[in-house]
């Protein structure tokens, strides 16, 4: 009896180390883990000093770590909704795996587990082979094929949505979580964008970029959500792409259509697409150079700077000729047209000026034709050309005129980024006329190398304390009703003053900027985060 009461007492002095050695413990029964209460309320029958003794020798239950309530994410964009939970949350561990629902996701689910050191299982269904520590990718449900569930519980994760993309964006979060904070949060994340399309915007016509530089982007930007890379590989400083139907206007530095071709299929891989834009009629000196019969010349014959001749038959021909071309190259949805800048339309007088565009345009549209109708005309004959390759086209806000008799088509989407031009209009004049637009508002959103004509840097706190995708126009916001016609919107950087900055320089000085344009086209209310916390985020996650 000695020594049985020796090897009880040890035994409790032993219970009572590992609890508090432990921490905070719970226990598994319902009724708080009275064991001995429930002992009590065993079948009479048995001695009174063997039930006293086989309840202290009973094995207590292995205990369960009581886990406060879990925190939401801390990401860029953040997460739009979280539910919070109790457990330990999900890291990845050494031969855990990614799994998925349908082949169509076998592509994030390679990328996943490479980028989280977990291995690749391929497709399995939902009651196949589940193992602890998964994470499994499942399509499925209705809504904006942007949006995603992601669920922490029991040690594994499941992110699903009703399309790839917000699939993709919910690995993007679990990678943002793991990265900052070693794991992700115990709980569910419903998350969607505020708006469907999220730009970056690089001119690479003035400056040329190395393939691995965008590449290197491309890949950043996926991991903030952003779905379009806009390329401007068109202008008066060079001619940036290969070209098989106009060899001679191609600048000796240039992409290959081999690497283009990479680029745009590593964006599809992150779920961006890759938009073009050859700038007509104006911003096409580097074609002209080649062409010099086509430059627009004025009544004294004088070339107009970047300008072609949009009377000549010729001009037409070419710039289809390069449209058809690359609408093979770039297979995304949209299609930046230009419109912007033409310098005939920057003089007091166009028709005066440019006697040879004021006769074209009134044998075109009559005795009342003028050269801004004749410009309308060039462009929608353009939108024309590509719109028979599906696709949706846009155009900068200064290629719109007003008073014309020839109206620019319908489906003309508008790039708003100045109110600096000739007969410049306020954003609510194309909002109440129907139309859809794009904000790349200069005030906040143009990356302008060198900072000419009064351009200067934009910075990431400016972004995220004062603008949202309602500001379009210098630093006031249009109406709420306007907000959905308006589709996101697009920082950019323009290579002005190109050897103002080295590539690497543009890449650090865009850092913050970029972060804060997502995150209030992500979600354009006021952020729960202060900008200082938001920038040692930014530098935590990397």
């Amino acid at each position: 009896m000695t020594r049985r009461r020796a090897v009880i007492a040890a035994a409790f002095v032993g219970t009572v180390a590992l609890g508090t050695g432990i921490g905070v413990w719970a226990a598994t029964s319902g009724d708080g883990g009275n064991r001995a209460g429930s002992a009590a309320r065993q079948p009479s029958g048995t001695g009174t000093a063997a039930s006293s003794a086989e309840r202290a020798v009973t094995p207590t239950p292995t205990p369960t770590r009581s886990y406060p309530l879990s925190q939401a994410p801390r990401t860029i964009p953040a997460v739009r909704s979280h539910t919070a939970a109790r457990g330990p949350g999900w890291r990845p561990r050494k031969g855990e795996r990614v799994v998925v629902s349908d082949a169509a996701l076998a592509d994030e689910g390679r990328l996943t587990a490479g980028e989280l050191g977990l291995s690749y299982a391929g497709q399995k269904a939902a009651n196949e082979d589940v193992r602890a520590g998964d994470l499994r990718l499942d399509l499925g449900g209705k809504g904006d094929p942007e949006s995603y569930t992601m669920t922490v519980r029991g040690g594994s994760v499941r992110i699903s949505g009703p399309g790839d993309a917000g699939v993709f964006y919910g690995t993007r979060t679990l990678k943002q979580e793991v990265h900052g904070g070693g794991s992700a949060p115990e709980g569910v994340v419903k998350d969607q964008p505020a708006k469907p399309q999220r730009g970056f915007m690089l001119d690479i016509a003035r400056k040329p970029f190395t393939a691995a530089w965008i590449e290197s982007r491309i890949k950043e930007l996926g991991d903030l959500k952003f779905n379009q890379l806009g390329l401007h590989f068109s202008d008066d400083q060079g001619f940036r792409i290969e070209s098989d139907t106009h060899p001679e206007i191609v600048s000796r530095d240039h992409l290959t259509k081999a690497q283009v071709k990479e680029i745009v299929g590593l964006a599809a891989g992150r779920h961006i697409q890759v938009v073009p834009e050859i700038d007509s009629p104006g911003h096409l000196g580097a074609v002209l150079a080649a062409h010099p019969d086509l430059q627009l010349r004025n009544a004294r014959g004088v070339a107009t700077k970047g300008a072609i001749d949009i009377s000549q038959d010729d001009s037409a021909k070419i710039v289809d000729d390069l449209l058809d071309e690359y609408a093979d190259l770039f297979p995304g949805s949209y299609w930046n047209l230009g419109g912007d800048e033409y310098q005939a339309l920057a003089v007091a007088d166009p028709q005066a000026s440019y006697p040879q565009l004021a006769a074209d345009a009134q044998q075109a549209y009559g005795a009342s034709g003028t050269v801004a109708d004749l410009t309308t005309g060039w462009l929608n004959d353009r939108a024309d050309t590509v719109r028979a390759h599906d696709r949706t086209l846009r155009v900068w806000n200064d290629g719109f005129f007003r008073g014309t008799s020839v109206q620019p088509a319908e489906d003309l989407q508008v790039a708003y980024w100045t109110g600096k031009e000739i007969g410049a209009r306020q954003p609510a004049e194309y909002l109440s006329a129907g139309r859809k637009v794009l904000n790349y508002n200069d005030e906040f959103l143009y990356y302008v190398l060198g900072e000419p004509n009064t351009f200067v840097y934009p910075t990431g706190q400016r972004i995220y304390q004062q603008w949202t995708p309602r500001v379009l126009r210098g630093t006031s916001a249009v109406a709420t009703r306007y907000d959905p016609q308006i589709l996101g919107g697009s920082f950019a950087v323009w290579c002005d003053l190109a050897n103002s900055q080295t590539q690497d320089q543009v890449a650090a000085g865009i850092r913050m900027p970029l972060r804060a344009t997502i995150q209030k086209l992500w979600d354009p209310g006021t952020p729960a985060m202060s900008w200082t916390d938001f920038k040692t985020l930014a530098d935590k996650l990397g």
